[in-house]
């Protein structure tokens, strides 16, 4: 990575994985940080390596935390991909899922997190198509209208 544009804490992250799980990880992640959309910011929040909307940008969050848009995670047993504007956008979510069904993978995810095993698991040319689908406009307003 070396990016000067990727936190300290981001590269502990990966560089605390075993080669393995790097390996697998760290192209996903690097898929999403090129596709993603100016104004998010990158760094670790709950453990894992993700991309949120600042506070200063939008403070009026539930939780009082930046909003998070994506998260990247090596987890014990699999790997996980959070994609948050397709968990509160029912058509986008209907659409991600039926691409991903034309690419001939089987889909492992729940409301918002992918989880993968394997780097062939991962649509990663649909990956970026969603996350860069969503400048920071546009997820706030899907969030806000979802939330209300």
């Amino acid at each position: 990575m070396g990016d000067a544009a990727v936190p300290p804490e981001v590269e502990a992250y990966f560089g605390a994985l075993d080669e393995r799980r790097r390996a697998v990880v760290l192209p996903v992640f690097e898929t999403v940080r090129a596709a993603m959309p100016e104004g998010y910011q990158l760094g670790v929040q709950w453990r894992m390596p993700g991309w949120v909307v600042p506070l200063e940008r939008f403070p009026d969050t539930y939780n009082k935390q930046p909003l998070a848009y994506v998260s990247v995670a090596a987890q014990k047993t699999y790997n996980s991909l959070y994609l948050m504007a397709i968990y509160s956008d029912s058509e986008e979510d209907r659409r991600f899922r039926q691409a991903w069904a034309r690419g001939g993978r089987t889909l492992d995810m729940g409301k918002s997190c992918l989880r993968f095993r394997a780097l062939a698991d991962v649509d990663l040319d649909l990956v970026a198509e969603t996350v860069a689908a969503f400048p920071v406009e546009r997820f706030l307003e899907t969030y806000q209208r979802i939330r209300s």
